[in-house]
């Protein structure tokens, strides 16, 4: 039946959509950086990291301790390289620090060298349990998977005055922890009239402050430019999807949102920009750390990276240089972002502080103009009724509403299809020598009846946007991250723990760990729950008579079941809960249509040899 084959398209495509995503992109992409990640954790066992001089290309080493210009072309000399192989709290404990406390951070600041680089943050953990770690988020030089932010100053043309660099050692005016209302002063004199104040403050959320003063109280003019960088030494473990950015990003003028992947930069080792307003970093998941610069300069920026043993890579950029006299002072400002990727906090930044499309921090994806708006609806509810997976059965509702009119419209005429089945089978029959009349008659029928044959795949197509929309909003928004629904689902972003294949945790086994098939064995309650939701919508209408039409109908929930029980069990939910939505919606015009509701006789004909239209 034509309407039969139109449905059967619009599935198709669907399955050819998951299926393509999941196992050309997905996979391949998560073994590839597990694979990656494994390397690299080998490779930093057995050869210590070098260290990465401000603006450097990541990877250099020399020994001369002057900082070169961030965005220049050739690598020119590093910091001394500091001693490696230690724990990250050796690391944190072999250099003087400033502790930094505010009610969402803490950490500290490194004297030496004046860097930010031990940063963890207090509201969020590894894992859903409540005496799980802070996540870790900057990490000094010298410990594992050093990451880290950095600015000074590198001198410019006819300035032969050394500058701060990654060994010295500031001294902090006063005492006292860097907190929101207490900011910290760092002290540098060079000795050679140059006096360098560093004061560093920080807001309620994750972002920092930096105001640089160079006071010259010598004889000779000078003229330095002022940097900023983030630095990371290695691959960090990644999540590895195709939808999902984790490497370099920025925000950078007229070049607009540049996305790097560490395997990108590796390969072509440096990408240089000049921009006025924006911002740059390296971004996970769902925590980030990127400098911006002062909003009303023009700056050079770059990405770089080095191969070696491990692998360094690098964001920075290098604002016009200051000329400052004798007896003079010189100073600039500039903004750290290192936190936990909100939308909120965000797009709070992105107003009141002015950064340029700060929003983009966060991978919304080619479908930006739905994910972000269905975003808000789903934490507009969680406000009201404090339980994410409760707001996202109540924005599938106001989905449903949405569609309404056209999924009435395509219910309707699934309908009046089913109340001309009679006369489409007795059409088959009589013309069952001559395709071309039997098309010409069935045409002419749904033109008489007023039924658009096509109308029958809409319910699925309409929905597929949103579906990928609220895939993304699970995935890549950190509100959804250990957001709790009912029962044993403690995590709406990931996969439904249980599974049937050991009776949903009766037996202690633990299937996943099977090669090759353990993770198709994952197949929780919800994946079942959806399945059945989905086997009982198509069960409303008839089995289609032809053989692989009706055999394909049969085993499509089943196929649906298994590849959705990987997706975020915030996904599933809201399919299962869309389809007993969609359950109720066809049978009411059904009833209203004045068509028989078939379920039963369906599920009945679904177990005998032939279909039904075919005995």
């Amino acid at each position: 039946m034509s309407e039969n084959r139109n449905l059967l398209f619009a599935i198709l495509m669907s399955i050819g959509v998951l299926g393509l995503w999941e196992f050309m992109y997905a996979q391949p992409q998560r073994e590839a950086q597990q694979k990656l990640a494994e390397q690299q954790r080998i490779e930093q066992s057995q050869q210590a990291p070098a260290t990465t001089a401000p603006g450097a290309a990541p990877g250099t080493t020399t020994t001369t301790g002057a900082p070169p210009v961030p965005g220049s072309s050739a690598p020119t000399a590093p910091g001394a390289t500091i001693q490696t192989g230690l724990t990250r709290d050796q690391a944190l404990a072999a250099s003087p620090r400033v502790a930094i406390d505010t009610p969402r951070l803490k950490g500290s600041i490194n004297l030496k060298g004046g860097r930010v680089d031990d940063v963890a943050l207090k509201d969020y953990r590894e894992t859903v349990e409540e005496n799980s770690p802070n996540i870790v988020l900057l990490s000094p030089q010298g410990g594992p998977s050093p990451f880290y932010a950095e600015y000074g100053w590198v001198a410019g043309a006819g300035t032969t005055a050394a500058t701060p660099g990654p060994d010295t050692v500031w001294t902090q005016e006063g005492t006292g922890t860097l907190g929101v209302a207490t900011p910290v002063t760092l002290v540098w004199d060079n000795g050679q009239g140059l006096t360098f104040r560093r004061t560093i403050s920080v807001d309620e959320n994750y972002l920092f402050t930096i105001a640089d003063k160079v006071d010259n109280a010598g004889t000779a003019p000078v003229s330095l430019h002022p940097f900023g960088l983030v630095s990371r030494h290695g691959i960090p473990p990644t999540a590895g999807y195709y939808i999902l950015h984790e490497g370099l990003i920025g925000y950078l003028g007229d070049d607009g949102l540049q996305e790097v992947h560490y395997s990108d930069i590796l390969e072509e080792k440096l990408q240089n920009f000049t921009a006025s307003g924006g911002w740059l970093g390296i971004t996970d998941k769902y925590w980030a750390a990127a400098v911006v610069p002062a909003r009303n300069e023009t700056f050079t920026a770059r990405f770089a990276a080095t191969e070696g043993p491990t692998p360094t890579f690098q964001s920075d950029f290098l604002l016009p240089a200051r000329e400052i006299a004798a007896g003079g002072s010189g100073e600039a400002t500039s903004q750290l972002f290192a936190g936990a990727k909100e939308v909120r906090v965000l797009d709070k930044y992105q107003d009141e502080q002015s950064i340029p499309r700060f929003e983009l921090l966060i991978d919304w994806g080619w479908f930006y103009f739905i994910t972000k708006p269905l975003f808000w609806v789903i934490d507009f509810f969680f406000n009201l009724v404090g339980n994410f997976g409760v707001s996202i059965l109540i924005t599938t509702v106001l989905i449903k509403l949405v569609f309404y009119p056209l999924a009435n419209k395509s219910y309707e005429s699934m309908s009046k299809m089913k109340k001309i089945q009679p006369e489409l089978t007795a059409m088959r029959d009589r013309f069952k020598d001559d395709r071309a009349g039997q098309q010409r008659a069935m045409m002419d029928l749904y033109k008489k009846e007023k039924i658009n044959p096509a109308a029958g795949c809409l319910p699925i197509l309409i929905q597929i946007p949103v579906f990928f929309a609220l895939y993304k909003v699970l995935f890549v928004t950190i509100e959804m991250r250990h957001a709790p629904f009912f029962g044993w689902i403690q995590d709406l972003s990931a996969p439904d723990p249980t599974t049937i294949f050991n009776l949903f945790g009766l037996i202690p086994w633990d299937p996943s760990t099977l090669p090759v098939i353990g993770p198709f064995l994952m197949l929780g309650v919800w994946p079942l729950i959806m399945g059945v939701t989905m086997f009982l919508q198509m069960r409303l209408n008839p089995i289609p008579p032809d053989p692989t039409q009706a055999m394909i109908f049969t085993w499509m929930p089943l196929f649906f079941t298994f590849l959705l029980a990987s997706f975020p069990a915030g996904l599933v939910i809201y399919w299962s809960w869309n389809n007993f939505l969609s359950i109720l919606q066809q049978a009411t015009i059904m009833k209203r249509q004045g068509v028989k509701i078939e379920l039963w006789d369906n599920l009945r004909d679904l177990f005998k040899r032939k279909p039904k239209a075919q005995e």
